[in-house]
């Protein structure tokens, strides 16, 4: 596991208080993939209600609060693939 993919986990975990209403996925191309759902943040590449994609550079900018979610995936910077209401519910709790 990468040490972006570490980072990002204890972020995520420290961000979404450990747990996850859903099952989403986060790709990072280059990097691996975080799982988030009822049982918490992990390294993982299981199946997801909704799978968001961005490269390290877009994904440490959305978890450092400089870019939003939002705006990111309006610019193309990050594709979502599946629930889009799953996406965005996960957008307000990193925005």
């Amino acid at each position: 596991m990468s040490e972006m993919i570490d980072a990002a986990v204890k972020a995520l975990s420290a961000r979404l208080g450990g747990r996850f209403d859903g099952v989403a996925k986060f790709v990072i191309p280059g990097e691996g993939a975080i799982m988030l759902d009822a049982n918490g943040v992990r390294a993982g590449d299981e199946e997801a209600d909704v799978t968001l994609t961005a490269d390290a550079e877009v994904f440490r900018s959305i978890l450092e609060g400089s870019t939003n979610p939002t705006m990111a995936f309006m610019t193309g910077k990050l594709k979502v693939d599946g629930s889009m209401g799953m996406a965005m519910k996960l957008g307000s709790v990193l925005g």
